[in-house]
């Protein structure tokens, strides 16, 4: 799973009862990593759909930590940026591991929810009393 995928996902179980869906948090047990075209033109036209911390935070999850924390619009004008982004976009993938709901269960106040991602897929299905 890119973190292009992970950065429109959102945890909804129902009984946690946040008012928005929260992105999930990222525990790494395998990562990959493939080539892809640097596309400098999408990656302009993606830089104001993506929520930045929630790519920010699943980039220091996935070990990446040359993204800038809170980046400006000006930094599309630098190769540099560009190809971090990139990168952190569109290349490095999260194999295996977990998907954590940033909220705990009223009902299990020391537990988070995991979803797992087994072979780059996360399995987000919600059970019975979770909907």
């Amino acid at each position: 799973m890119k973190l292009l995928t992970h950065n429109m996902l959102a945890c909804h179980v129902r009984s946690h009862k946040h008012e928005e869906a929260q992105p999930f948090l990222i525990e790494v047990t395998e990562q990959g990593e493939a080539d892809a075209d640097f596309d400098p033109a999408f990656l302009e036209r993606m830089f104001d759909r993506i929520v930045w911390k929630t790519l920010y935070d699943g980039a220091l999850a996935m070990g990446i930590k040359d993204l800038p924390e809170s980046p400006t619009k000006a930094l599309l004008d630098d190769e540099v940026f560009l190809r971090a982004f990139h990168h952190a976009l569109l290349e490095v993938s999260l194999e295996e591991g977990f998907l954590i709901c940033p909220f705990a269960d009223p009902s299990k106040p020391n537990e988070k929810r995991k979803f797992a991602v087994t072979k780059g897929v996360p399995n987000l299905l919600l059970d019975e009393h979770e909907c």
